[in-house]
């Protein structure tokens, strides 16, 4: 089997998403760069048929003509989505797109998350990009031009997809699932500031803050 251990890594990230919330059954994928020739991804209909309980042999390798090299199951629709980011920057290690529960407030809404907390402040602005249909041409393209107006060295990166869910890019597997797992806690913190704003609670400081942005 190509690439035993990564695939085995991806099982368990995925699956934890899915216990987590941070993504659900409508759907979610996730890929990583094993090198100049192959990627391996989640197959799909990963969420609704396997509630992202996955094999390592379920997951799939594909070269980066979009073809299947290895694995049970069939190519999602959205890798034109993960191959629009990795042809567009090349430190790019792993594409993970998911349907987390707080973020997707945001998205639905189609608002800018509020960056809050210390953990997400590396990542600068959170936008929610235009929308256009999941799995679309379009939709990879907005992707791939928000990508080409961002300075170059800019993982890891998030951006919100109109009615649709997340995408985080980063240069490893492991480091994009910690970014998701922060940009949810930023989302839940997020909805109560502005519900408290609402009330007349509490307001939001504006007071620059110097964070520490190395770990």
């Amino acid at each position: 089997m190509l690439y035993r251990k990564e695939r085995e890594d991806l099982c368990k990230v995925v699956k934890m998403m899915f216990d987590r919330y941070e993504t659900n059954a409508a759907g979610g994928n996730v890929s990583v760069r094993m090198n100049g020739d192959h990627i391996i991804m989640t197959p799909t209909l990963m969420s609704q048929e396997k509630f992202c309980d996955l094999k390592p042999y379920e997951i799939l390798v594909v070269d980066m003509n979009e073809q299947k090299v290895e694995g049970e199951g069939n190519i999602t629709r959205e890798i034109n989505m993960h191959m629009a980011c990795y042809k567009q920057c090349s430190d790019i290690g792993c594409v993970l797109h998911a349907h987390p529960k707080e973020s997707m407030v945001f998205a639905t809404l189609d608002m800018e998350l509020p960056n809050l907390t210390e953990a997400t402040q590396k990542l600068g602005q959170i936008p929610t990009l235009p929308f256009a249909p999941a799995t679309s041409k379009e939709l990879a393209a907005i992707v791939k031009d928000h990508l080409s107006e961002l300075p170059a060295a800019t993982l890891p990166k998030a951006m919100l997809l109109n009615k649709h869910g997340i995408l985080v890019i980063d240069k490893t597997l492991r480091r994009a699932y910690d970014m998701l797992e922060r940009i949810e806690y930023n989302a839940y913190v997020a909805s109560k500031a502005l519900l408290f704003e609402a009330l007349n609670i509490s307001k939001r400081s504006e007071e620059v803050h110097t964070y520490n942005l190395e770990e």
